[in-house]
């Protein structure tokens, strides 16, 4: 079965773990366009997010030009915990495809939390321990980021409030169960317990929630709670920063071996993952060093890039945040309800939007029945039953070995598995009794929700 002397699974020494992120930023000639401040339409300046997000995260935040920030010991040693995460060749599924194609995945599910998400999360509570903080509050769509930060907010002894978006809460208990266990308090977004939450039930009675909502309620209990701070799982530049220990490990395996990747590949809903996992690699180009096929995948329900437009949109549908200059569907986009994954955001990070709008990157998007296709198929040949939203890349990685098949092209393709899929057994019964369907919305749709954008498009 093994064509060559290459490892099943690839681990790093603890010697070997990066001892910085790194600011992909700091290399792009054309830097993502600035927060706006919503009332002024100015670019926002650090004393005016004080109110919402930690003081070190802030400066991260902003930070065009610094390509590498240290990782502070503490974190380092929470890493430790779980990471390295090995990087694993895919032999079964080159064998099952019968491709001349390489492939690898990173593998990001082996801790508590299921999932990467807990690289930031651990990062975000530290800096809020450190200032003094009594908690934070978030956002969660699929709960992943939920359990990851309320994970990292019992460690440090900090208070953790998430809203999850309430389809999600109610597909999902057990991963709401997890939170709880960590010692965190969960509430169906949106709620009645804010008065974000109340206006949107008015207008949207009935809604089964966004993530853009369970944001507007969540940066509203932050600021209205004293000691407490909102803190985000994906979109922002700070989580890209910190995500980047997913591509810094994976492209360190990669040189051990010296194995050259020539497509990447990563599931797209707000771009940590992605971001994390294409930054050494986005780098190089950028320095124009190396080149690389860089894919986003994204859910045919929820297809921010490749049906989107670029503009400025609130971050929230509550429009409470600022303005980010991005992919956007617009602010009011609520995807099906249907839509099993966590790529759920109507927008995309500005980092990633801009890469992308300068054709660095390219975009696809899937239905989420091929996606689960994919799943099933990837779990019986490589032994992980992986989530939904990892599942989209496992789709395009999928299609593009066959494209080898039929070329004959020995390319070598990396992609991102973000985590397991063991919170999300509704979605595979579903799938399994022929229950889920593929919602795509219309071009009318779309077109109502872009005629709402603050300044145009």
């Amino acid at each position: 079965m093994r064509k060559e002397n290459i490892p099943y699974k690839i681990y790093l020494n603890e010697s070997e773990m990066p001892k910085a992120w790194y600011n992909m930023r700091a290399d792009m000639k054309q830097k993502p366009a600035p927060l706006l401040n919503p009332a002024t339409r100015q670019p926002m300046k650090a004393e005016e997010l004080a109110g919402v997000f930690c003081r070190d995260l802030i400066a991260q935040e902003l930070d065009n030009d610094t390509a590498y920030f240290e990782i502070p010991e503490e974190i380092r040693n929470f890493y430790k915990m779980y990471r390295p995460s090995p990087l694993v060749r895919a032999y079964c599924l080159e064998e099952k495809l019968d491709t001349p194609a390489k492939i690898y995945y990173k593998f990001e599910g082996n801790n508590t939390s299921g999932s990467h998400k807990l690289n930031s999360a651990i990062a975000q509570a530290y800096y809020a321990k450190k200032q003094g903080l009594k908690g934070v509050t978030t956002e969660t769509g699929a709960g992943q980021w939920g359990t990851a930060l309320s994970m990292a907010c019992s460690y440090f002894d900090l208070d953790c409030k998430v809203y999850m978006v309430k389809c999600s809460y109610e597909q999902k208990p057990f991963r709401r169960e997890v939170m709880r266990t960590y010692g965190a308090s969960v509430t169906p977004s949106p709620s009645v317990e804010t008065e974000i939450g109340r206006k949107i039930l008015a207008q949207h009675p009935g809604t089964t929630g966004s993530l853009g909502c369970a944001i507007s309620e969540a940066v509203e209990k932050a600021v209205t709670s004293d000691g407490y701070r909102y803190v985000l799982g994906s979109v922002l530049n700070q989580v890209l920063l910190h995500q980047s220990v997913i591509g810094l490990e994976t492209k360190a395996a990669l040189d051990k071996f010296h194995i050259e990747p020539d497509i990447i590949i990563g599931c797209a809903g707000g771009g940590s993952n992605l971001g994390g996992l294409i930054a050494p690699f986005m780098g190089e180009k950028l320095r124009g060093e190396k080149d690389y096929r860089i894919i986003a995948v994204e859910p045919a329900s929820c297809p921010s890039f490749t049906r989107g437009v670029y503009a400025y949109d609130f971050c929230d549908t509550g429009m409470v945040c600022p303005l980010a200059k991005m992919y956007t569907l617009g602010c009011d986009f609520i995807p099906s309800a249907n839509h099993a994954g966590g790529l759920r955001y109507h927008g995309m990070s500005s980092t990633l939007s801009e890469l992308y709008h300068q054709g660095l990157m390219e975009a696809v998007s899937v239905k989420q029945t091929e996606v689960f296709e994919a799943a099933e198929y990837f779990a019986r040949v490589e032994g992980i039953l992986p989530a939904p939203e990892s599942s989209h890349a496992i789709r395009a990685a999928i299609d593009e070995a066959l494209k080898c098949k039929e070329t004959g092209e020995e390319k070598t393709i990396v992609f991102g598995l973000t985590g397991t899929g063991y919170f999300d057994m509704v979605a595979y019964e579903k799938y399994h009794n022929g229950d889920m369907t593929d919602h795509i919305p219309t071009d009318e749709e779309l077109a109502t929700y872009r005629a709402k954008l603050p300044m145009g498009h």
